[in-house]
């Protein structure tokens, strides 16, 4: 009975539905009589009884194929117009109370949503503002995304919130669901919004970190924080971190010295040798597991390679994951290569990096882009340490991989991917 109940509150005074309900009942009472016209059939009598009055009062024949053909196809019309408007308002006046900025739009965000949920399981596996490039593109295109992201920050907001409750780092986190937020812009604004000098204690905090970091607390479980915080911006997909476990990035530099922290191995002049996580006997977090073994598409990149990129694959588990993965895999080379980290790098130094550390090949292709950026953007970067990574492609097809060469780049202020372009050449693959 609680159903038929429930039916019944659609009457209740103030829902707005119901004249429109009205006119589904008064619309079909048309559409029959016109087709009882046109089709001459008598119904006890009262077609003859209307035939009468009809010509007796206005002169009009209805028994006439002339007369009774055009009032039939009229009242069917009239009949099928009613109805239109009945469910028009009706669907109107739910989404002005559901979602009062989609007003009108409602058969538009189904067909969305619909045909972004038949789109492809893909994995991608980073971190960094990288991954949160790629995923705002591919968002369009399926709502099947698994994003696997880093936990090993420890610089800024995500490094206080981490050594002061001994949560695990939400900054990346933050990004990627701000990326695939499906919510509105305000929302997402909301989420990236850093405090500045005024806030005591609250300075270069983001108000999504510390949602998530409050979250974290209430369940008292970090990966249930970022799921629950995943629904307030109604995320098209899941963002997953890699382990829940506390860890810490430590990298051997080149002159045989250990370097401990992200940002300390970030900061060092000295060139990286090998990176590891301590500890490292970490629990990959099972669903990432099973997420890999489902994908039909699986990207790890973009994103510094040995502290976003390198560091997912160190998780027990994952990289043995890929290796048994028959997913279509890419890797997306950065574009500029970074000072400290990957100084005079080129796109196959990167490809050996990733290797080395997976004890072997993880995927198929290497997505490289091929256009320079401007003149003015060169110098700025070159002064800065950083330049453009060289697509020598041909060093790429050595080490068995196919290099998928374009121009993927966003040029502003900085030179990054560029969303749309990225996606579409991984889609392009997928397809």
């Amino acid at each position: 009975m609680r159903p038929l109940f429930s039916a019944l509150k659609w009457l209740y005074p103030g829902m707005k539905v119901k004249r429109w309900l009205l006119l589904i009942p008064i619309g079909v009472f048309a559409i029959l009589v016109g087709v009882v016209f046109l089709a001459n059939v008598n119904v006890l009598d009262y077609m003859d009884r209307a035939a009468v009055f009809a010509y007796g009062r206005f002169g009009i024949r209805l028994n006439q194929p002339a007369t009774l053909i055009p009032i039939s196809l009229a009242s069917i019309a009239f009949g099928l117009v009613l109805i239109f408007i009945a469910i028009k308002q009706v669907i109107g006046s739910i989404t002005s109370v559901i979602s009062p900025q989609n007003k009108g739009k409602l058969a538009d965000i189904i067909y969305q949503k619909r045909y972004l949920s038949q789109g492809h399981n893909i994995v991608v596996i980073g971190g960094g503002t990288g991954l949160s490039t790629l995923l705002r593109g591919l968002k369009t295109y399926t709502s099947n995304i698994v994003a696997i992201v880093t936990v090993t920050d420890d610089g800024g907001s995500s490094g206080i919130l981490r050594r002061d409750l001994g949560m695990a780092p939400p900054g990346d986190i933050r990004n990627c669901l701000v990326a695939l937020a499906d919510a509105e812009p305000l929302m997402t604004e909301l989420f990236q919004y850093r405090f500045g000098a005024g806030g005591k204690g609250l300075e270069g905090h983001s108000f999504g970190n510390l949602l998530i970091a409050a979250m974290s607390s209430i369940t008292g479980d970090f990966e249930k924080a970022v799921k629950e915080t995943s629904k307030v911006l109604a995320i098209r997909g899941r963002v997953l971190p890699s382990t829940v476990t506390a860890v810490t990035l430590q990298a051997e530099m080149e002159d045989g010295t250990l370097v401990e922290g992200e940002t300390s191995i970030a900061e060092s002049p000295l060139a990286i040798r090998n990176i590891h996580l301590h500890p490292s006997n970490v629990q990959p977090l099972e669903e990432a597991i099973q997420a890999i073994g489902l994908a039909d598409l699986i990207v790890i990149g973009p994103g510094s390679v040995y502290t976003s990129v390198i560091p997912n694959l160190l998780v027990p588990g994952i990289a043995e994951a890929l290796h048994n993965s028959r997913a279509i895999k890419m890797y997306v080379c950065n574009v500029m290569t970074q000072h400290g980290e990957t100084d005079h790098y080129a796109a196959s130094d990167h490809v050996k990096a990733v290797m080395r550390h997976a004890e072997g090949r993880l995927f198929h292709y290497v997505l490289v882009n091929r256009q320079a950026p401007s003149a003015g953007l060169l110098v700025k970067y070159r002064s800065e340490g950083a330049d453009l990574v060289h697509p020598d492609v041909e060093k790429v097809r050595e080490l068995g991989f196919r290099p998928v060469l374009g121009d993927f780049i966003s040029q502003t202020t900085v030179v990054r991917h560029d969303s749309e372009k990225l996606a579409e050449a991984i889609m392009r693959l997928a397809y």
